[in-house]
């Protein structure tokens, strides 16, 4: 299906996080994959240490396209994209400009606050499609009074389609492995997320760096720790364990789903996690991850540690009840990828 179109994905982007990027990156990769003549073009904020790595044409903003109404405005004017992709981004302003140029707008949210901004009457009537990138067993269902005011638009309840990634690959994850000298099912996964985060004024990066140290020496078990793109110092060198700066979201699935076990943050990561199978110990970096974490722990998807308990709940992760526990709920859990559920209701609208 040869379907010339052009996107203009707009995420939040700033120096902390970069959940929302990578999920746009991951779903323009999913398009070029699908419609290869597509032109796909990025809005980021220039501060965000990722902005000039973009594999995409980008226009770099002086903040968050969210606080940049004009510039973002003058972006959609110029480029007029078929498809204005707001991934947990953008005032309604920039939504009507979107509509008034003729293109088709997507809102993507992550969480129950991001949803009820999404369902507003004047952003509703603007959104075409409205993708909650989480499990449905994660958000609560929607109020009697946002379900009447969508049906009042004609609207459709806002999509729950699970974690978005891309999907693992045989050839690719034996390739990863090669390189870094590692088995399948016999080293643990490391990542606090971006990079950025800080737990009581200290890196989350580096609390988890020190736990992944400390399991290698305690057990001899192989740790991978990834530090992240926003991880402000130099990376140590370890002969001990793997210590990454960062790494595209197809080769972190790729180690994620030939690990033995995750210790994650509770941002994307770990819906992916559930997602693929893989027992993880998640530890809250940010304010919008503990009810995201409480969740899953309540449902026996996760295990769950603050950064003090870190020590005693991978242990605890490890122990080999707790692993078969885990794995049963999660195959129970039906959460999926979101990739494809997005890419097909895309189509839809390229058909309609």
């Amino acid at each position: 299906m040869k379907v010339k179109k052009k996107f203009l994905f707009i995420p939040v982007s700033s120096t902390k996080g970069i959940g929302e990027y990578m999920r746009s990156l991951i779903i323009a990769d999913e398009i070029k994959k699908t419609w290869p003549d597509s032109e796909i073009r990025f809005v980021l904020n220039r501060q965000a240490n990722y902005a000039d790595k973009c594999p995409y044409p980008a226009d770099l903003l002086k903040d968050t396209p969210t606080k940049q109404v004009k510039a973002v405005n003058d972006i959609l004017e110029k480029y007029r994209p078929n498809f204005a992709i707001f991934d947990a981004s953008g005032r309604q302003s920039q939504l009507k400009k979107a509509k008034q140029i003729g293109a088709h707008v997507v809102f993507i949210s992550q969480h129950e606050k991001k949803r009820r901004r999404g369902m507003k009457w004047g952003r509703a009537k603007l959104t075409d499609l409205h993708f909650v990138v989480q499990p449905w067993f994660v958000m609560p269902e929607v109020g009697r009074i946002n379900q009447l005011k969508l049906k009042l638009l004609g609207k459709s309840e806002p999509e729950c389609i699970g974690a978005v990634y891309t999907p693992p690959n045989q050839q690719k994850q034996q390739q990863i492995l090669t390189r870094l000298q590692l088995k399948q099912n016999e080293f643990v996964l490391f990542s606090s997320g971006s990079g950025g985060h800080r737990i009581e004024q200290q890196l989350a990066a580096d609390i988890f760096y020190l736990q992944a140290k400390e399991l290698f020496h305690n057990t001899g078990i192989k740790t991978v720790i990834v530090m992240g793109p926003n991880y402000p110092k130099a990376i140590a060198h370890n002969d001990e364990f793997i210590c990454l700066p960062s790494i595209d979201n197809s080769d972190f699935i790729n180690l994620l789903v030939a690990s033995k076990a995750a210790v994650l943050s509770g941002g994307d990561a770990l819906l992916q996690s559930i997602s693929l199978g893989i027992p993880t110990l998640a530890c809250p970096v940010s304010k919008d991850q503990p009810a995201r974490i409480e969740v899953c722990k309540k449902l026996d998807l996760i295990v769950s540690a603050n950064a003090q308990e870190l020590a005693n709940g991978i242990k605890y992760l490890l122990q080999e009840n707790t692993m078969e526990a885990l794995a049963t709920k999660m195959k129970q859990s039906s959460s999926t990828n979101g990739i494809h559920i997005f890419i097909k209701q895309i189509t839809n609208l390229m058909t309609n």
